[in-house]
């Protein structure tokens, strides 16, 4: 992946940043670039740390470590007040929220699993790696990037507005949801060619980014959104292996 392609990304998704900053009633743009510094190097990481720390494994676990670094430096040089916003914290919202938000993530899932069963491909062998991987790093860091850091930064500049059952959205969660849909489906390679996978940025949109996203703002806590991030990786690994 050329280091060009979270530029990519943001150049997608700067649409919606902008009809956010007209649609809000007072946009923060000091948060908006806070935002893109942190995204930015947070990718950066990411893509860099197999390069720097070769640990000679097959996933990235270097760079996931090196994001997670950066995520928990941020979250904690500020206030506790503020890490409750990020949803590092141990407190939930009320219980029928918290259902709300897991019938919700629990129903999108089950959709997940038919259309994988029907269209992913079988036969794959067990591999220990790939399911301690999935049930740990990808929804670790990627929760506290998206959902935590990232989505805490964009309410800042774009004060959200819409509520629902006393949870509070706004144009920072659409913008969260699309970002990572976009995120695994557009690419630009080192020879800077585009692969743009318009199914892949659709269908994570739609189905596991909105649904994990819903499931962060109704338990108002980051460990579920966690552990629901993983569940849907070790799902897809647990398919490919039937």
């Amino acid at each position: 992946m050329s280091l060009f392609t979270p530029l990519l990304w943001i150049l997608l998704i700067s649409p919606l940043i902008v009809i956010a900053h007209f649609k809000s009633e007072k946009s923060n743009l000091k948060y908006l670039g806070f935002f893109i510094l942190y995204f930015l190097a947070d990718v950066f990481l990411q893509a860099s740390g197999k390069q720097w720390i070769d640990l000679d494994l097959k996933f990235n676990w270097a760079g996931k470590i090196l994001s997670l670094i950066l995520g928990l430096i941020i979250i904690f040089s500020v206030s506790k007040e503020e890490r409750i916003k990020i949803g590092f914290t141990s407190k939930t919202n009320s219980k029928s929220n918290l259902k709300f938000g897991l019938l919700v993530f629990f129903g999108f899932t089950f959709f997940d699993i038919i259309f994988k069963l029907i269209l992913f491909p079988k036969g794959g062998n067990f591999d220990l790696e790939t399911f301690l991987f999935q049930a740990t790093m990808p929804g670790l860091t990627e929760e506290i990037l998206f959902r935590g850091i990232s989505l805490w930064l964009l309410e800042k500049a774009f004060t959200p507005t819409w509520n629902y059952r006393g949870v509070k959205f706004g144009w920072a969660f659409v913008i969260v949801t699309v970002l990572f849909g976009v995120s695994h489906g557009a690419v630009l390679d080192q020879d800077l060619h585009l692969k743009f996978d318009i199914m892949t940025m659709v269908y994570l949109t739609v189905i596991s980014s909105f649904s994990v996203g819903l499931l962060r703002k109704f338990s108002g806590n980051l460990i579920y959104s966690i552990l629901g991030h993983n569940t849907i990786n070790l799902i897809n690994a647990v398919i490919r292996i039937l």
